[in-house]
Order: structure tokens, then sequence, then C-alpha cells
């Protein structure tokens, strides 16, 4: 069976405050709050336990979604989950264990995972992002700050949970 690691993939839910706090602080904040049209007065009138605690929910959630994506094993677990690869034995149980013992550990490097988190972005972050803001009518400056967050702290994720879970 796959054995993965999900105090990985919930630590990794962690990455996107890290990245979050250094991007829209001391790297990017006056050009992100000029691209929001945010203000200090907008962030201090908010419940920030609120938004911290549904981001680390919506992390975890990222995380535990991008983990498909970059472990491929996971295809062929649930290609044949229904086929008796819990029954030691039968013929999905063999195929499936002498897959993993020959090709279970392919791919599993952080490189591969920053590489499907890049892509993530690319394919999925920027149709999304670029979406919405353009019917907001915001910036390709703010689009571009917001993908590129998100591209660093999916690259992160991709590689730890690649490597590691």
């Amino acid at each position: 069976m796959i054995e993965l690691n999900f105090w990985v993939v919930l630590a990794t839910g962690l990455v996107p405050l890290a990245v979050g706090a250094l991007w829209y602080g001391p790297l990017f904040d006056k050009v992100w709050m000029k691209e929001a049209n945010m203000s200090l007065e907008k962030i201090q009138g908010s419940n920030m336990l609120a938004i911290y605690g549904l981001s680390l929910i919506f992390s975890i959630m990222f995380a535990g979604g991008l983990m498909p994506i970059v472990i491929h094993q996971m295809g062929v677990y649930s290609t044949l989950a229904d086929s008796g690869l819990d029954k030691p034995g039968s013929e999905a149980h063999t195929i499936f264990t002498d897959f993993m013992a020959k090709y279970g550990t392919n791919y599993r490097t952080f490189k591969h995972g920053v590489l499907h988190g890049l892509m993530t972005s690319i394919f999925l972050f920027l149709p999304v992002i670029a979406t919405n803001a353009l019917f907001e009518r915001k910036s390709w400056k703010y689009i571009f700050l917001n993908l590129g967050y998100w591209a660093v702290s999916a690259m992160i994720m991709g590689g730890i949970i690649s490597a590691y879970a």
C-alpha cells in the first residue's frame, strides 16, 4: 500500500502562512496594499484570528489536493482500489505490490514536487486569479503579485509533499 505521512501534509499547510508573512509583509507590502486597495484601517478592523484560522484550514485542504498531483503512484492506487486491493493474495494486491516495489519511489523528490507546484500555479492558479482580477478591474501587477505568492507556496508545498509524505 501507499504509506503517506499525513503529518507532513498537515504541516505543509503552514507554508502559505509563512510565505504570506514575507510576501505580503516586508517583500511586497506597499505594492500589495496599493494594488489591492488595502489600508491599515481595513486590516486593523478585521478579525485576524478568523482570517488566519480559515487560511490555515484552506492551506491544509490545498496540501491534500496537491498530494495526488505530485505523488503519481496515487493514480495507480485509485485505479485498483475497488479491485480487491485490500485483500492480500488478490490479483490487484499482487499487481500493486509489485508495482510499488519497482516504481514506488520514482519521482518522489523535492525537485519533482517543485515542478508540479509550478505547473499547478501556471495551469490552475493563473486562470482563476486572472479571471477574477480581470472582472474586478485589477491590474496585471495585482495578478502577478498574487500568482507569485501562490506559485512560491505551491512549489515549496509540492516539494515537501513529494519528498516526505
